[in-house]
């Protein structure tokens, strides 16, 4: 079995999950061991691939590809970045690991030869060095966006914060196309989440305008053929912050999870600060870490059994484990 590395955002890897890890394994096909020889032939031709330069010369069902890249003695799975909490109301207790596995294999995973190490390195390097600049592109994009609208609002930027969250906090963003959700329109992969929390001493028709302004520029971002990135956000007032730190429901779990990611992009520092504080006090920041211990444990049983499942065991809630979930209730 390939040897699974966890790249966690630095230059070599911080662990490795071995083959010895995922004890059972479930007895190899013919189909399978084809599989195997035509990834390899593949990889000896054209040198280390991500999952998906795989994917697109190799048809054929998901998990037996992933399966056979990871079980193949021959083949050293690497993939970068880090792994952060995303919470899905399918799962007891809510919580699971970004990217998904099916993700972290197709964009972030590199496969290569064991017996070749060096060139693999080198490519997980490069992959890992786009992700972070695609991270900073975006996150550049944001902070202009935001940075012009305050000028246009008189007073706004001491009336309110506004907090980056998602895949640019961790340097994860990807660039890989895909349709945005209300519209269908193509966008560049990851989409830019922000929250913006405003001082309950400013008025509704203030929050409104800033909310009309901020749309707007959403629009622009999506249809601009040179941009074509999506602004997903809120607005909304300190007041709700406090209702929201209770976690009595799971939307008011998810609007804190993205609080606690969250970092200062633009606006009043000191309102940004109250905020932390009152996640710390509240005990959410711990009860995230709870969440997060839970979800790197069930990613484990996860891959565990996605390993040994075979194509007639395979369920709904099996795909669950292995393809991403939507996570746009976060943003109330």
């Amino acid at each position: 079995m390939g040897q699974f590395s966890i790249h966690l955002g630095l230059k070599e890897p911080v662990f490795h999950v071995v083959g010895s890890l995922f004890i059972f394994f479930r007895r190899q096909t013919d189909r399978d061991a084809f599989m195997e020889k035509t990834i390899l032939a593949l990889i000896k031709e054209r040198g280390p691939l991500t999952g998906a330069e795989i994917r697109a010369e190799i048809s054929g069902d998901h998990l037996a590809l992933w399966q056979a890249c990871l079980q193949c003695p021959d083949l050293i799975v690497r993939t970068v970045g880090t792994q952060y909490l995303r919470l899905d109301r399918r799962l007891p207790g809510f919580a699971r690991l970004s990217p998904s596995i099916w993700r972290s294999f197709l964009t972030y995973s590199i496969i290569g030869l064991r017996e070749r190490p060096d060139p693999l390195a080198e490519k997980a390097d490069q992959i890992l060095d786009h992700i972070e600049a695609i991270s900073r592109s975006k996150l550049d994009v944001a902070f202009q966006t935001v940075s012009g609208l305050a000028a246009d609002l008189d007073g706004m930027e001491e009336e309110a914060c506004f907090i980056i969250a998602g895949d640019i906090v961790y340097n994860m963003s990807h660039d890989v196309p895909r349709p945005e959700r209300s519209t269908g329109k193509p966008v560049n992969g990851s989409d830019m989440d922000m929250v913006v929390v405003v001082s309950d001493r400013c008025s509704k028709s203030s929050m409104r305008r800033l909310d009309e302004a901020i749309y707007r520029e959403k629009f622009r971002l999506l249809l601009n053929p040179y941009s074509r990135e999506e602004l997903d956000y809120v607005v909304k007032p300190f007041s709700r912050v406090k209702t929201q730190i209770r976690c009595d429901s799971f939307r008011h779990i998810l609007a804190c999870k993205i609080l606690h990611e969250g970092t200062f992009m633009f606006g009043n520092a000191r309102l940004f600060q109250k905020i932390k504080t009152l996640l710390k006090e509240s005990g959410v920041i711990k009860k995230m870490q709870e969440m997060e211990h839970l979800a790197k444990i069930g990613r484990i049983k996860a891959e565990a059994l996605l390993m040994k499942v075979t194509p007639d065991e395979i369920t709904d809630e099996i795909l669950n484990l292995f393809y991403p979930s939507d996570e746009s209730e976060e943003f109330e």
